[in-house]
């Protein structure tokens, strides 16, 4: 029997694929963070230069992390009230079965 090569991907293979190289990139990430934090650590000049660039870019930025911030709060507030009504919900209804 031939092997038959179908060209179109499914959606599941596609981000499947998406997750293991962000996890592995992630990884090396990670790994390579961790060895460059290990060399800084020997030359505190070098870890206040850092700090120094991170403080530059913290401030530079600042206004678009604290929106980032921001929408990330309120999208956990309003998870949260979601998932509160859900669950009382689902207690009216045990409520109403009994």
């Amino acid at each position: 029997m031939a092997h038959v090569h179908n060209p179109k991907k499914s959606s599941n293979d596609s981000s499947m694929t998406k997750q293991v190289v962000a996890g592995t990139l992630a990884t090396a990430t990670v790994n390579t963070g961790g060895k460059l934090m290990t060399k800084l650590a020997k030359h505190p000049l070098l870890v206040f230069g850092a700090g120094m660039v991170a403080g530059y870019f913290v401030y530079k930025y600042r206004k678009e992390i604290i929106s980032s911030a921001t929408k990330t709060i309120d999208a956990g507030k309003d998870f949260v009230l979601h998932q509160k009504e859900n669950l009382e919900d689902i207690v009216a209804e045990a409520k109403e079965g009994n």
